[in-house]
């Protein structure tokens, strides 16, 4: 599991909707649990790009030894890249090999030219080359290799984001938190351990109760949230507020309210760390305020 602010994310994103484009509330939640799962796809999506990369750099090697006159690489292939203890973990993971049988689409194609190009820029990066001339194996130095070329080839390349989008709209927005599930899988490989588990969106029913009874009591509170924000805004018309800054503060509020267990500076980062993502560049100042006054107003520990 990533943690609540995900959650929190998704049902920020579920209210911003609802406000552009109203519908019942039991569609709301369906399509907000439909967007959540579809995180999970994205996620695995992302895991098989990684394999494949690996699954070209052996065809690549099958091809240079099928070659009528070889040269001395193709003969003697470097086969670092492949031999990766971590891509071999990924690749043998069960749950991945499952998922991806039931979902087809989500396997690529290694003629794919996303796919093909970006082996082609990695093969030819310094940090590759530079792995792949280093003697011996480490399990540590092939985790942190993996790392850094997701970073660099996944989670910050524009094409890939394009690609994504392209095939599903939501993955855009939704992209930050796979690269995070990616990074935390990789981060969580240990050498002596077969990898199994994957990481979930909903941990459990109380997760999905959570997310259920944040939105629910947003919605419901909205009309009451906005007076709350009005009485604290200073020299300032509640008009004037971004759609997007009164979802966060209203979901921010609705939280305070409804969950006594959760320490208020929890809840209070949490909202600004969302709007760091999804709101203006100035958002999170003006939101830390109101909900720092918020909290003292009421005496919220």
């Amino acid at each position: 599991m990533l943690g609540r602010r995900q959650i929190r994310e998704k049902v920020v994103q579920t209210v911003y909707s609802y406000y552009q484009n109203p519908v019942k509330f039991d569609v709301l939640e369906k399509n907000m649990f439909a967007g959540i799962e579809k995180i999970y796809y994205l996620y695995i999506y992302q895991l098989n790009f990684l394999v494949s990369l690996k699954e070209l750099a052996e065809n690549q090697i099958e091809i240079g030894k099928n070659k009528y006159l070889k040269s001395d690489s193709d003969i003697n292939p470097n086969q670092k890249f492949i031999n990766n203890q971590v891509l071999i973990k990924l690749e043998e993971n069960p749950e991945r090999l499952f998922f991806t049988g039931q979902h087809k689409e989500l396997k690529w194609d290694l003629h794919d030219d996303l796919l093909v190009k970006t082996f082609q820029r990695m093969a030819a990066g310094k940090r590759y080359q530079d792995f792949m001339k280093e003697e011996g194996y480490s399990f540590e130095e092939d985790q942190k290799f993996i790392g850094k070329l997701f970073l660099r080839y996944i989670a910050e390349n524009d094409d890939f984001h394009d690609y994504l989008s392209d095939k599903e709209l939501s993955w855009y927005d939704d992209i930050h938190i796979a690269n995070s599930m990616v990074q935390k899988t990789i981060g969580f490989l240990k050498e002596d351990e077969e990898s199994r588990t994957l990481i979930k969106m909903i941990k459990d029913e109380e997760d999905k109760t959570f997310a259920m009874k944040l939105l629910r009591n947003t919605l419901d509170s909205w009309e009451n949230n906005e007076k709350k924000l009005s009485e604290r805004l200073e020299n300032w018309d509640l008009e004037r507020v971004s759609l997007m800054d009164k979802v966060i503060l209203s979901t921010a509020i609705t939280e305070l309210d409804n969950f006594p267990f959760t320490p208020s500076r929890v809840i209070i980062n949490e909202y600004i760390e969302i709007a760091k993502v999804f709101a203006t560049d100035r958002s999170n100042i003006f939101i830390n305020g109101i909900l720092d006054k918020y909290c003292k107003d009421l005496n919220r520990i």
